[in-house]
């Protein structure tokens, strides 16, 4: 099987960028929709509409509130509106699940899709994929897209003003990046893309690694004073950009399938790059990592905030049956966890789980 690296058609990252919206449109048409999340907050939504009336007018651009959750019938509801309304290209501004309806309506309605975040807090939007939840926030489907989002623009002007979680969760999405792709190249995996993992890509999940490692706890720091640094701007392109093409293209082992699982969990309601942190944490006991590069992991993840017991997610306690339904969701036929080298079970994912949990616990009580 080949190599395959897959791309978003164009990435633009700045202040204020977003004000320079239609010379980046012009050429998809001259009519838009645009998909907002009415959870993004009352000023986050003032900040984006009136950044995107400075590009462009209320002729061009359509609004509507959507996206909350990616739903079938929200997708459904999205791209016939597309149609209806007669728009050339649509545009998902907000989160991770109102970028995936957006890419999803765009696919069926056959239109060129742009992708705004307003926070950098996942590595969805580059991708050439949409994640299906049911109506109670249970992943139900994957779908593949026919191409990567083709713009997508991050103006840090406002992902500098959003909450401090947010950022947080796109650095536990992007810190299983790496660690997934190096398992995946040696149990050499089929990726996201399609194939094998190629130079580039690997390259990239390596980029993202080591620029969390240096620059995600001062981003931190930034986002929480709301102001825009270079460290903030490092961090935005390594969770969206350098994590985008290095998951997709570089391949995904079991942090994310973990995740997948922990959706079921009825306590478990904390954000994807929350759970796929400590999947992270899981996936490195479960292939016996470095004893070093475990402990650096807890004292990384701890530092930002992001769970690394599953008290932290809201699973105040263990209850084997439940935990034992993630572990067998995880390994579901079909999942990530799949691309190693290692005999994957139920058990042996459950058994990870639990140790993951107790040395969170551990490592708490050594600093």
């Amino acid at each position: 099987m080949a190599n395959i690296s897959i791309f978003p058609g164009k990435y633009v990252q700045g202040r204020g960028v977003l004000s320079e919206l239609k010379e980046h449109l012009t050429a998809f048409g001259s009519r838009f929709l645009a998909v907002v999340n009415p959870t993004i907050g009352e000023e986050t939504i003032e900040r984006v509409t009136a950044a995107l009336r400075r590009s462009l007018s209320e002729d061009e651009l359509l609004l509507i509130e959507g996206g909350a959750e990616c739903s079938t019938a929200e997708i459904e509801r999205v791209a016939a509106l597309i149609c209806e309304k007669e728009c050339d290209a649509v545009l998902g501004i907000g989160g991770g699940k109102t970028l995936d309806t957006a890419k999803a309506a765009a696919h069926f309605a056959r239109v060129p899709v742009g992708i705004v975040p307003t926070a950098a807090s996942s590595d969805a939007p580059c991708s050439a994929l949409a994640v299906i939840y049911n109506e109670k926030g249970q992943l139900e489907s994957r779908l593949r897209l026919r191409r990567n989002p083709d713009l997508v623009v991050m103006d840090t002007e406002i992902i500098c003003r959003a909450p401090a979680r947010l950022l947080a969760a796109g650095i536990g999405d992007a810190f299983a990046t790496y660690i997934e792709s190096r398992r995946c190249v040696l149990a050499n995996g089929d990726t996201v893309a399609g194939g094998k993992v190629s130079l580039t890509a690997g390259g990239m999940a390596r980029l993202c690694w080591e620029t969390l490692r240096r620059d995600a706890r001062r981003a931190m720091q930034a986002v929480r004073a709301g102001v825009c640094t270079q460290a903030l701007e490092n961090i935005v392109e390594a969770n969206t950009l350098l994590s985008g093409v290095g998951f997709e293209s570089g391949g995904k082992s079991a942090a994310h399938a973990i995740h997948d699982g922990l959706t079921w969990h009825p306590a478990c309601h904390c954000m994807h790059g929350e759970k796929v942190a400590f999947g992270t944490l899981a996936e490195l006991v479960l292939e016996n990592a470095d004893e070093t590069e475990l402990w650096e992991a807890f004292a990384f993840l701890d530092d930002i905030g992001l769970p690394i017991t599953l008290e932290d997610m809201g699973i105040a306690q263990a209850v084997p049956a439940e935990m034992r339904m993630v572990a067998e969701k995880a390994t579901a036929p079909g999942e990530s966890i799949f691309n190693t080298n290692l005999t994957v079970t139920a058990d042996a994912v459950y058994d990870a789980i639990l140790l993951a949990d107790a040395l969170g616990h551990a490592y708490r009580k050594r600093v």
